[in-house]
């Protein structure tokens, strides 16, 4: 019997090779150009099929990837001639406990199933604002979300996880278990093992809220940042929240879109924006709608089956008016050719509760202002159209940091940071300017759960000597 025969004889849950009719299901993605062509795709059925998987890889050579959501267009849940556990098949549920106000989530789970299980229970917790997002990628990673304003980062409520860590232990990281590996997952990815459950704290929440999309043409563009600029100034509460996105309508002509949340009723949420509506917006899509469909908003834009590349930074709080009017020139420029698609948006988050937490308290740094996002979607396949999508959002993220190498941004939103998927792992350089002073605590986590480096798929981290 060889290798794979006896990996395949004890595997409880489905394996798929090249040549099998569902391959080219098993090794898509979100993002089209995030497909790679894995030797094996395991979906794993619970954490002995993770165990079994890890130690095959580990036997075979193979490089280990993990899939949850598969939302990355880095390709992080990916790899060309390795092994991916996916974990969405199987571990893809839900368990509320009410009383305790948890939510017991499997590493493979979606955030639209978390909302909705939650949501019955008058509960919420931290989600990602586009619910077809995976809970592992965008947790792991630090995690924000409407709900940040009151309750932090993703990271901030997980209470306890099992990993499955690269000697094939199963190990449960809490706060009173295998502490260093909880600070380590909260915020440095998928560096120390394979999570197959969550536990994440739940907040009381009201069953409806206000939100939605309204669209401005090109020419009320100052009024928009000179209303926005006095808004974050003045400190929102921790009920709001906005995104002010430049694009272009689908018509090809030039817009902005805000994209608003308020932690109440419709009434409550056009007198709070009330300044931004008396601008005069061109369509208003804004309404009180069910909690669950809150992270839905967006969806109409960020479908799957395109190529994406996104690109991101921190906003630098002395960035003018007039240099974000300039930017969404650039942003008109970029988007001119024809099958490109270019959304840059700042994400406006209310930090208070999120830079409360210690800079040492989990492995992502805190101290944090909004975030900025490039993303370039597009459908054309005459070409490879990365060139061009890399080049452009290279160009307008540059435009918020300088040309810096250390305004990386949101670590989600600069995904292998500036090297191609396909020409490996991002650089250990990059990986310090991400973790900054946390880097080193991070390396001796690595050295005692994953001295040899089976998990690099993302911000690899070398461990300590």
């Amino acid at each position: 019997m060889t290798d794979f025969q006896a990996f395949k004889f004890s595997f409880k849950g489905e394996l798929v090779v090249p040549g099998d009719p569902t391959y080219p299901g098993a090794i898509a993605r979100w993002a089209k150009n995030a497909a790679r062509n894995a030797a094996v795709v395991a979906f794993v059925k619970d954490t002995e099929d993770v165990i079994n998987a890890i130690s095959y890889a580990r036997h075979a050579e193979l490089e280990i990837s993990i899939k949850g959501g598969g939302h990355n267009p880095s390709a992080a849940s990916s790899t060309e001639g390795g092994l991916v556990i996916d974990l969405s098949r199987y571990l893809d549920g839900v368990r509320v406990d009410p009383e305790g106000r948890l939510a017991y989530v499997g590493g493979g789970a979606l955030w639209r199933t978390v909302d909705k299980a939650a949501i019955q229970h008058g509960l919420a917790t931290v989600a990602g604002t586009v619910n077809h997002t995976g809970v592992g990628g965008l947790a792991l990673g630090a995690g924000y979300g409407w709900l940040s304003g009151a309750q932090g980062l993703t990271i901030d409520n997980i209470v306890q996880a099992t990993v499955v860590t690269a000697d094939g232990c199963v190990r449960t990281a809490s706060k009173t278990e295998n502490t260093d590996l909880l600070w380590g997952i909260r915020g440095a990815g998928p560096n120390f093992g394979v999570v197959t459950e969550f536990v994440l704290q739940l907040h009381p929440q009201r069953r409806s809220v206000f939100g939605g999309l309204i669209f401005f043409t090109a020419d009320k563009l100052h009024q928009l940042l000179d209303v926005t600029e006095k808004w974050w100034a003045k400190g929102p509460s921790e009920k709001e929240g906005m995104f002010q996105m430049f694009t272009r309508w689908p018509d090809k002509q030039p817009c902005i879109l805000h994209v608003l949340f308020y932690n109440g009723s419709e009434e409550e949420g056009r007198q709070n924006y009330k300044a931004l509506f008396d601008i005069g917006p061109f369509e208003d899509w804004c309404k009180e709608l069910p909690y669950e469909e809150l992270n839905a908003m967006q969806n109409v834009f960020f479908g799957p089956e395109e190529n994406a590349y996104m690109k991101g930074a921190f906003l630098s709080p002395s960035l003018s008016p007039a240099a974000l009017s300039r930017i969404f020139e650039r942003v008109i420029e970029c988007s001119e050719p024809a099958g490109y698609g270019i959304y840059l948006m700042i994400e406006y988050f209310p930090l208070q509760a999120a830079n409360a937490v210690p800079d040492d308290a989990t492995a992502y740094r805190r101290g944090l202002t909004p975030n900025v996002l490039c993303l370039i979607l597009s459908k054309r396949d005459d070409e490879d159209p990365l060139g061009y999508m890399r080049s452009a959002a290279r160009d307008l993220i540059e435009m918020f940091t300088g040309g810096s190498e250390y305004n990386m941004g949101y670590g989600n939103y600069c995904p292998e940071s500036d090297a191609l998927p396909a020409e490996g792992p991002v650089s250990v350089d990059k990986a310090k300017q991400l973790f900054g002073s946390n880097y080193p605590r991070l390396q001796q986590v690595k050295k005692k759960y994953d001295p040899e480096m089976v998990f690099r798929k993302w911000f690899m981290i070398t461990p300590a000597a």
